[in-house]
């Protein structure tokens, strides 16, 4: 379907499960294989363009140049306008700094190579050249783009590492989650706990896929969800670990990345957060790691043997 109607696959699973698409009058799964004599009609809904303004947000940003960008991007931050949130984001701020982006999906998406969670903060890559889009999306696709989180989670780990491998999809019951799903996408995660503290380990989770949410589905299914996470599980408690609402302890702390113009290796790194740093001290109960200036170089979280 995407290739006969020129979409993405994301845009025709999308038309699909809104009921857009017929298989002999009858709605199917995107899963469905179509056999020969199957008639398939798509009832393309019109499309509502919506201006994107330009606005003036702060934005913090670790490295810059004629090609590309990373921003640390902030948490409580939605990365690109979408209904419900179409203003306030790093797309509406990119364009209110004035200069090149690529031209991305689509106008609202403009510069984004990835995405993160609007909870979830740190390092996200922006490209400001088509070309330059198209190398890093490739790096990233082929997983040539190194990303490593800082995640705490409730309840320890059996052991010091741990490897989830489990494939992902929209949650069949609800649509705005993600889930296990035995016919989703491959997704893996590597992981590597860094402390243990009395509720729960301080992990260094490696993304070899870059599924939605997959960080915070993987671990949920292990039985560790991600403190602060309203969604999958790991919500409770915010009094006792320092958070303040709505925000879940996920950080994208670390990119490494060849430069898609120039070849040279990127080393990019950003520090907790003032709000997860005062949670880890909460969390640390006095421990003098988790009191350090830089608590991840202090926990080894930068060392590239591991």
């Amino acid at each position: 379907m995407a290739s006969r109607c020129g979409v993405s696959r994301t845009q025709a699973a999308t038309l699909i499960a809104n009921g857009n698409v017929l298989v002999n009058d009858r709605k199917e799964k995107a899963s469905y294989r179509a056999v020969e004599g199957d008639r398939v009609v798509v009832d393309e809904p019109a499309v509502t363009v919506r201006e994107i303004t330009a606005e003036s947000i702060p934005l913090t940003v670790m490295f810059e140049d004629e090609h590309l960008l990373v921003v640390d991007k902030a948490a409580g931050m939605v990365v690109h306008p979408a209904p419900g949130n179409w203003s306030g984001t790093l797309v509406n701020a990119l364009m209110g700094r004035g200069g090149e982006l690529s031209e991305g999906a689509s106008p609202d998406r403009a510069g984004i190579v990835h995405r993160l969670d609007k909870e979830t903060s740190g390092l996200l890559l922006v490209a400001k050249t088509d070309r330059a889009h198209r190398i890093l999306s490739s790096a990233i696709a082929s997983r040539r783009v190194t990303r490593r989180y800082a995640v705490m989670i409730w309840g320890h780990l059996d052991g010091d590492a741990l490897t989830v491998e489990k494939p992902l999809a929209r949650d069949p019951r609800d649509r705005k989650r993600m889930a296990i799903v035995n016919n989703g996408r491959q997704a893996k995660t590597d992981f590597v706990r860094l402390a243990r503290f009395g509720p729960g380990d301080l992990l260094r989770a490696h993304l070899h896929t870059g599924r939605t949410h997959q960080i915070r589905v993987h671990l949920a299914s292990v039985g560790h969800p991600v403190m602060g996470d309203d969604v999958y599980g790991g919500g409770g408690g915010r009094r006792i670990i320092g958070l303040a609402p709505k925000r879940h302890f996920l950080h994208a702390a670390w990119l490494q990345f060849l430069h898609p113009i120039t070849g040279a290796p990127m080393d990019i790194r950003s520090p907790l957060p003032d709000d997860l740093k005062h949670s880890l001290r909460v969390i640390g109960e006095g421990e003098a790691v988790a009191q350090a200036e830089d608590p991840l170089a202090a926990l080894g979280f930068y060392d590239k043997s591991g």
